[in-house]
């Protein structure tokens, strides 16, 4: 279990800095995982063990990379997004003599590069955000796999992506669904995609979203956070979905539901939110006020069918950063934003600290117990695994107290009565 730190490529090394200074400032505001560090620093339990990371290289990101370090890991690390690394957070870690090989801006190529060279030094564990590390290791590396305990998931799209190929029978590791975890779906997605989003976007238009009609495509957990943030901005919240439960639900929270076809015609500003491509396609476009705002916010940039729009333009220009003003060939101009990939990430900077701390609370442990299973023998089938509701209440707890908050808990007679099954009216 030798170590291969050391090696790295990102944009510029003279960047650290700043990036040491942006991770302080997550590192103060996300407790829980710091208080991990503290007690895991101490007896190491991962110790001897590689990890190789793709997941974005965020401010946040960089404090689990040295909370795995602090508890005895070897990383070797890379984005999951061309354009969501933070070069300043790269350059940080690559001066602490991390393996990283991130930049922003990388070509499809430089991206799948960066995933091989953080295969190199033959990883035990893996960690991913959207499966395409994992994806790499089954179609170029498999006798790599061999030798791998197991992997975590951050995202939804990623999870959907493994369960196929564990449904398949092609998974040839097991993996711990991150995402699926309560802590994680339920606030990170929520709460992270919503606010997160919005900052993308203003970031990249600076518009009043007040009185704008913003249409969103897909209710999920990340659309649902964008939705509430939104409407709580003044805007006029239209959703159009694929599901009659989720289509339900946004009628009963209080928005417009309808198809794509009618939302075209009358958005302002538009977010996908479906991990499915092809969301907004020609006929889309071809209605489209003049000046609307295209964005998207799932894992892939296939939400958007961009080779589309191209083919309806006759002018593109970057209007301003990470805003791309498509001129039609009838006048209308189309803006699109961060290229159509991840707005909240490109655009900004991702979810707030806060909500990644429960978040990255959970991949740290799911790699703490995929370690500890290895080291007394033990190893979970190769398929898709959930977080436990022990593991998902007791980081909740740790959030709980980190916000000076206190809860009441079940008395023995009550939980006497909850398993009780004589007892009625």
């Amino acid at each position: 279990m030798d170590s291969k730190r050391g090696v790295y490529k990102v944009r510029d090394l003279k960047l650290a800095r700043l990036g040491h200074k942006r991770i302080a400032w997550a590192e103060s505001r996300m407790p829980v995982l710091m208080a991990l560090r503290e007690k895991y620093s101490k007896t190491k339990p991962l110790k001897g063990f590689r990890i190789a990371g793709s997941l974005h290289v965020t401010k946040e990101t960089a404090v689990l990379v040295k909370t795995f370090i602090a508890a005895g890991a070897d990383v070797s690390w890379s984005g999951c997004n061309p354009l969501s690394t933070q070069d300043d957070v790269a350059a940080a870690l690559a001066s602490e003599n991390i393996s990283i090989y991130a930049w922003h801006g990388m070509s499809r190529d430089e991206y799948y590069w960066a995933l091989d060279r953080t295969l190199d030094f033959k990883p035990h564990l893996t960690l991913d955000d959207g499966a395409d590390l994992i994806f790499t290791v089954h179609s170029k590396h498999r006798t790599m796999a061999a030798d791998i305990i197991g992997g975590t998931e951050e995202t939804t799209t990623g999870v959907h992506r493994l369960r196929a190929m564990a449904a398949d029978g092609k998974l040839l590791y097991p993996v711990i669904a991150v995402n699926d975890a309560e802590t994680k779906w339920d606030f990170d997605n929520v709460y992270g995609t919503g606010q997160s989003t919005i900052d993308g976007i203003l970031r990249a238009t600076s518009v009043l979203l007040a009185g704008k009609t913003f249409v969103i495509a897909g209710y999920g957990h990340c659309g649902k956070g964008v939705a509430m943030r939104a409407c709580g901005l003044g805007a006029h919240v239209v959703v159009t979905e694929v599901k009659p439960t989720a289509a339900l639900k946004a009628t009963l929270d209080g928005f417009e539901v309808m198809k794509m076809d009618a939302a075209a015609k009358i958005g302002d500003i538009f977010v996908t939110a479906t991990g499915v491509k092809d969301v907004v396609v020609d006929r889309h476009f071809r209605v489209m006020k003049d000046g609307a705002i295209v964005s998207n916010t799932g894992h892939y940039d296939c939400e958007l069918n961009l080779v589309h729009l191209k083919k309806q333009a006759k002018q593109i220009r970057e209007i301003r950063p990470n805003n791309e003003e498509y001129t039609l060939k009838d006048g209308r101009r189309v803006y699109v934003l961060a290229q159509g990939r991840l707005v909240n990430l490109a655009a900004a900077e991702g979810h707030p600290s806060e909500v990644m701390d429960m978040s990255f609370a959970n991949q740290f442990m799911a790699e703490l117990l995929l370690a500890t299973l290895y080291r007394s023998g033990k190893k979970l089938e190769n398929a898709v695994h959930d977080i436990t509701k022990a593991q998902d209440q007791q980081i909740a707890r740790l959030k709980l107290g980190t916000l000076g908050l206190k809860i009441d808990r079940l008395t023995p007679e009550q939980l006497a009565y909850i398993e009780d099954y004589s007892a009625g009216t």
